[in-house]
């Protein structure tokens, strides 16, 4: 690289971490998490909140630097939010729920935390998200901190344990993985993901594998059983079925329907002329293959959802194989799902009636915008750690190198509009804060992979689980 080169990134870096330093929140007297947006000339929404799915890449980036304070006082003010006690109200959130974001607000000279559990969100739907990514993010601050003693605390212990609780309990379900509505996710707004969107699933494994290291106090064995049996099941439950390649297409190419029992291939009694096998031919590259984004009764998406992909690779939810050929998809398909900003939250669109159907005619999840195949640089992070991961430097580079060039320039938009993320966004806020961290934590574990450990796991092994955490 060329000093003038140098200086360039050394300025962008400076930049970035102004935008991040300004966007802090700070509650009686301490920093407790950033808002959305920092957009001096515009007020919109609720882009003053700080929300916690928001908040990973900024947190991560605090723990690389060093600066727990903010994570700290983050993970603690949160747990107070949580509700402790089981209300029978449909308009009261239940327990163990983590809200989805939350503001301060001062009244009488008071400042006091207001949680929104899903009142202010679009359709009103509550972000399941936000505790997997709350038990995640602890994990990685006992990691970061080397201070289990923290998590070991009596309400931090009855945190995780309400949120297993919650994702463990006896339901209406016969599948391993978490059933949830549209709208629980990072695609908050309606695109036919409800049932088992595999972004949930991967963050649902994460966080089963995070809270089986913290999960070490005495009365918590039960819980602990429960993680054990389920982790296995949900690994291979969808390395089975969410898997897309050649070869597996082949075999839902000839499912039969209407099977029953024990001994029925076709599971999920999957129709085949459902499947665009024809675009799917031809797309995925012979040593290539992804997760699908859903698979429930009758249903298949066999949408590329970024973050699910990225987020199974990082936690070792897809096998080795399955991962380098996620990677080998990417790299074949680079100009429909990175193109000239990275990446894209899912590919592809979904247009015409289609269109109409899944979004409801949404206006802003128009055909290649927003939610619907928009292009958001925050996925930056998280496709440079998949490929850290896995030892595809190449493709962490190339990805780095668009984003550098353009996020500063563009005043750090929320997304990018157009097939190939040419566009800024329609309705895109400028400044926005999980644009500006994702860009910097990307930069941090370029120079330092050994940072991935933060968030990062092995191949699970139940034999070998350790029901402390590695420091």
């Amino acid at each position: 690289m060329k000093r003038e080169e140098l200086v360039i990134v050394d300025d962008l870096e400076k930049q970035a971490w102004e935008l991040l330093e300004k966007s802090i929140i700070n509650y009686q007297g301490r920093p407790v998490g950033i808002i959305a947006a920092y957009d001096p000339t515009q007020k919109v929404l609720n882009h003053d909140h700080c929300f916690i799915r928001d908040f990973v890449p900024s947190a991560l980036l605090f723990l690389i630097k060093g600066k727990y304070d903010i994570v700290r006082n983050f993970l603690e003010e949160t747990l107070k939010l949580q509700p402790k006690k089981g209300l029978f109200d449909a308009y009261i959130p239940g327990q163990g729920l983590i809200p989805g974001s939350f503001k301060v607000v001062s009244k009488n000279g008071y400042d006091t935390l207001e949680p929104d559990f899903g009142e202010h969100a679009i359709g009103k739907v509550t972000p399941v998200d936000s505790c997997l990514w709350w038990v995640i993010l602890l994990y990685a601050y006992v990691k970061a901190t080397k201070d289990i003693r923290f998590a070991l605390q009596s309400e931090f212990q009855q945190g995780i344990m309400l949120i297993m609780e919650l994702c463990l309990a006896t339901r209406f379900d016969m599948y391993p993985t978490l059933l949830v509505p549209d709208g629980a996710c990072m695609i908050y707004r309606r695109m036919g993901i409800y049932g088992y969107p595999l972004e949930i699933q991967a963050l649902f494994y994460a966080a089963l594998r995070s809270a089986r290291k913290l999960l070490i106090c005495a009365g918590n064995e039960k819980i602990v059983i429960g993680i054990d049996n389920r982790l296995p099941l949900l690994r291979d439950h969808i390395r089975h079925h969410y898997w897309i390649d050649m070869k597996r297409l082949n075999v839902i190419y000839r499912f039969k329907g209407e099977e029953y029992g024990e001994s029925a291939v076709n599971q999920f009694n999957i129709y085949p002329d459902s499947i665009p096998y024809a675009d799917l031919a031809i797309w995925l590259p012979k040593h290539g293959g992804y997760l699908a984004g859903n698979v429930g009764p009758s249903q298949l998406d066999t949408r590329f959802f970024a973050l699910g992909n990225m987020m199974a690779i990082i936690s070792s939810l897809t096998s080795e194989q399955q991962s380098q050929a996620i990677m080998n998809l990417i790299e074949e398909q680079w100009d429909d799902l990175v193109g000239e900003m990275p990446m894209k939250i899912c590919f592809p669109s979904v247009e015409k009636e289609e269109y109409r159907i899944f979004t409801g005619s949404d206006p802003r999840n128009l055909p290649w915008s927003y939610h619907n195949a928009g292009s958001w640089p925050v996925l930056l992070w998280s496709l440079i750690a998949a490929a850290q991961k896995i030892g595809r430097t190449d493709i962490a580079d190339r990805a780095w190198k668009i984003a550098e060039t353009r996020l500063s320039q563009d005043n750090w938009p929320e997304y990018y509009d157009g097939t190939r993320g040419l566009l800024i966004g329609k309705q895109a806020r400028r400044y926005q804060t999980w644009t500006v961290s994702g860009f910097l934590l990307a930069k941090e574990l370029m120079r330092n992979p050994e940072h991935l450990g933060l968030i990062s796991f092995g191949q699970f092994d139940l034999e070998n689980a350790s029901q402390s955490c590695e420091l």
